[in-house]
């Protein structure tokens, strides 16, 4: 057997470090529907207790919306339960088809392809249309899963300055003779909060012939005037070449991405993109809850005005309590920690009054930049920002970390 007790007792030594340095990931686990308040079981054995949940990406509330849980059955009942099978043999529906159509329309791109997650559209996206004459120049914060994507493609890799354009500009300059350049961002980063300014961005991309990438899987829903996502919010939409973003938070919080842009390239991912050719294709009763999500959010922007006021008065309460917040104006608010233990036994306090917020540290976050991320949601009503905020506060003085 190749896996010895040596073996084994090495993986354990390495679990135990972590756990020794406060750095290991425990599991909490959700007895209740995704909503603003949930029932969470922690530690593991415990009774479930009902918390205040402040660290989900349910940012306009919907994950558990009856109109949307309503045409997921719907879509069960008259689509069945699953594909069996990926896109281009027989897993496509005609309401595959038709979400394509949807997003292509409110993101205000040419088209869009369905894939399992974003995750998976970041990961295919970039080798179905990059070959080794080209590069890829990405800010230094973008998501893990660019940076997945990125590995797995042939063309050149270069890296510019968080949202730094006169250094992107120079970086552009330097690979001028390329086939292709494409420059790669996050539309909201997650684990800051702050968005790139995608106006100057695609200036300089038009100037120098580049192709703009933008992940906005933070954003889609709820960021600029109608909630269609950074580009919007930056004068911007037709202007970005490649939009990637997901089903799995605002828009329902179930599961499944998109590219969505410039129609040849969606063509390219349809043709080329790994995760799409080889992955069974999103489940007809997501789709159809997407579809109701999208009908929500075209009708009115009260979900989203409510998000934008909630994430304003959790930021200001946070301020004047004199916790060190991440500059930002997005629904995604990093209380600053700076100690990964901290974070965890800040977390485990917070708990005990009520509030679920969750600490992350390196690798996730760089060393020395832990913090508790909280993310707000339109299906916060004030009473429960006034109670996470009294936690905090009370949790705060006992670590003296605040004024």
């Amino acid at each position: 057997m190749a896996f010895t007790d040596a073996v084994r007792s090495g993986f354990q030594k390495e679990l135990e470090g972590l756990r020794a340095a406060g750095i290991f990931k425990t599991e909490r686990f959700i007895h209740s529907a995704q909503a603003a308040d949930i029932e969470v079981e922690f530690p593991a054995g415990a009774a479930p207790k009902k918390v205040v949940n402040m660290c989900a990406n349910n940012y306009l509330g919907l994950s558990s919306h009856p109109e949307v849980v309503a045409a997921a059955h719907a879509g069960l009942d008259s689509r069945g339960y699953g594909m069996s099978s990926v896109r281009f043999i027989c897993g496509t529906q005609d309401i595959h088809r038709e979400l394509e159509g949807r997003m292509t329309e409110f993101l205000g791109t040419e088209d869009t392809i369905l894939f399992p997650s974003c995750m998976d559209a970041n990961a295919g996206v970039f080798e179905a249309i990059l070959n080794e004459s080209d590069v890829m120049i990405s800010d230094r914060l973008v998501h893990a899963s660019i940076i997945d994507g990125i590995r797995l493609c042939k063309a050149e890799r270069d890296t510019f300055k968080h949202a730094d354009m006169e250094h992107l500009e120079s970086k552009l300059e330097l690979h001028a003779a390329r086939r292709l350049k494409v420059v790669i961002t996050d539309g909201v980063f997650s684990m800051d909060g702050d968005t790139p300014p995608l106006d100057e961005m695609s200036r300089l991309c038009e100037k120098r012939g580049a192709l703009l990438f933008v992940d906005d899987s933070h954003s889609t829903g709820f960021i600029g005037r109608t909630g269609r996502g950074t580009h919007e919010k930056y004068g911007v939409v037709g202007k970005v070449d490649i939009i990637t973003t997901t089903f799995g938070k605002a828009l329902g919080g179930a599961s499944g991405g998109c590219v969505s842009g410039r129609r040849e390239l969606v063509e390219m991912c349809r043709q080329r993109a790994r995760p799409y050719l080889f992955s069974n294709t999103i489940a007809p009763v997501v789709v159809a809850g997407v579809l109701r999500v999208l009908d929500l959010i075209s009708k009115s922007t009260e979900r989203r005005d409510k998000l934008e006021k909630n994430a304003a008065y959790w930021r200001k309460g946070l301020t004047s309590a004199g916790f060190v917040l991440k500059e930002g104006d997005t629904p995604i608010v990093p209380v600053m920690l700076f100690n990964a233990k901290l974070s965890q036994d800040f977390s485990r306090d917070l708990f005990e009054e009520g509030i679920y917020a969750v600490g992350f540290f390196f690798p996730v976050v760089p060393k020395g930049a832990a913090r508790i991320r909280t993310q707000i949601s339109a299906g916060h009503e004030t009473s429960h920002l006034d109670k996470a905020l009294s936690a905090f506060i009370k949790v705060g003085k006992k670590y003296e970390i605040h004024r």
